[in-house]
C-alpha cells in the first residue's frame, strides 16, 4: 500500500484508482492528510471556482415510484404540497434572481418516472422564458427521458442533464424496486449522445456498505460522469427511511474525498442534507468538493438563503 501522498501524486499523473485503494484510503488514512490529498488533486485539476446550482420543484408528488427515501412517492404520506406544474412565472423570477446573484445553472425538477411529451412542451416554454431574461446555464432533472426528448432540451439550450444513479448497482434494488439502474444508465448514455453534459450521483446514508460507496463512485467514472452531487440522506417522517440515524460529519467528508480520488476531474458537489454539516462545511471545502447547490433543497426546506451560501462557499485560494 503506498502512502496517500504517493497515490494522489499517481491521479494527478494520470492512473485511475482501483475499488480496493479507494477504500482503503477512505476508511484507515488520517483524516487531515486524507483531505490535503483530496484537495490537492482538485485544485489541480478544477482550480479554485466553486460552481453553483439551483433548483425549482417544478411537479411535486404524486410520483408512481417506490424509492423508500422519497417524500414525494405515491408509497409514502409525507404532507408534502402537490401540484401539477410550477407557474411558469415564479419559475422565470427565481431563475433571473440567481442568475443576478452568480449562480452558474438553474435547474426545472419533476417528480415522477418521466414526463409526457405534452408537459415537455411546457416545460420546454418556461425555459424559452427564461432565455429571455438572463444568462443562466440551463439544466433539467425529468427522470428517465427518452433520446428523443433529451434532444428537443439540448435544442432548446440545455447544456446539462440530471439523472443521480441513487447508489451503488449492488444496493439499488434494495431501496427502488419500480425502475432499475439499467434504466437510468439508458437515460445517461442517450444525454451524452445528444450532446449533454450528465449531472449524476446520489445518497448515501441509506444503508449501504463503505464498499458500496465506492462502488458507486467508481461506477460514475464508467460513465463519465462529470458533475456528481454527494447527497446525504434527511430521514423523512412517513418514508420506509425516517428511522435510519444520520451521518457523521466525517464520514461524509471521508466520502467526498473518496470520490474526488476517484473521479479527479469531475464536479464534486454539495447537495441535499447539507444542512446536518453546515457548521462544518468548510472541511468539505478543503475535501475536494468543489461544487454545490445553493439555496433551498426542493421539498427539504434548507436553513440559509442563497446569499449565505454564496458567502459561506468559498475556496479561499492558498
Amino acid at each position: 500500500m503506498k502512502t496517500i501522498e504517493e497515490v494522489s501524486q499517481a491521479i494527478i499523473d494520470g492512473y485511475a484508482i482501483d475499488a480496493e485503494t479507494a477504500l482503503e484510503l477512505m476508511q484507515k488514512t488520517e483524516a487531515g492528510r486524507l483531505y490535503a490529498a483530496a484537495n490537492r488533486i482538485r485544485r489541480h485539476f478544477c482550480g479554485d471556482r466553486m460552481d453553483l446550482c439551483s433548483i425549482i420543484n417544478a411537479r411535486s408528488g404524486r410520483c408512481s415510484e417506490d424509492c423508500k427515501w422519497c417524500s414525494q412517492s405515491h408509497a409514502h404520506h409525507t404532507g408534502i404540497k402537490e401540484y401539477p406544474l410550477v407557474d411558469g412565472a415564479e419559475a422565470v423570477a427565481m431563475a433571473m434572481r440567481n442568475g443576478q446573484k452568480g449562480v452558474h445553472r438553474f435547474s426545472l425538477v419533476t417528480s415522477g418516472r418521466t414526463v409526457t411529451d405534452r408537459q415537455l412542451d411546457e416545460l420546454i416554454a418556461i425555459y424559452n422564458d427564461i432565455k429571455k431574461v438572463t444568462d443562466i446555464q440551463l439544466c433539467a432533472s425529468m427522470g428517465l427521458l427518452n433520446k428523443q426528448q433529451l434532444q428537443r432540451l439540448h435544442d432548446t439550450g440545455l447544456t446539462h442533464y440530471h439523472c443521480n444513479i441513487e447508489t451503488a448497482p449492488s444496493f439499488f434494488p434494495h431501496v427502488c424496486t419500480t425502475h432499475t439502474i439499467a434504466d437510468k444508465v439508458q437515460t445517461i448514455r442517450w444525454a451524452h449522445e445528444v450532446g449533454m453534459s450528465v449531472c449524476s450521483g446520489g445518497i448515501i446514508g441509506m444503508g449501504e456498505t463503505p464498499e458500496q460507496r465506492v462502488e458507486m463512485a467508481v461506477f460514475l467514472r464508467s460513465l463519465d460522469v462529470q458533475s456528481i452531487p454527494v447527497n446525504t440522506l434527511m430521514p423523512i417522517a412517513g418514508t420506509r427511511l425516517e428511522g435510519r440515524p444520520t451521518l457523521p460529519p466525517e464520514e461524509v467528508f471521508r466520502t467526498m474525498a473518496m470520490f474526488r480520488m476517484v473521479n479527479p476531474r469531475a464536479f464534486i458537489r454539495m447537495a441535499g442534507g447539507r444542512a446536518q454539516y453546515y457548521a462544518e462545511q468548510q472541511t468539505a471545502l478543503r475535501a475536494g468538493v468543489n461544487a454545490s447547490i445553493v439555496g433551498d433543497m426542493l421539498t427539504t426546506i434548507g436553513a440559509r438563503t442563497i446569499d449565505d451560501d454564496l458567502r459561506d462557499l468559498k475556496l479561499d485560494v492558498e
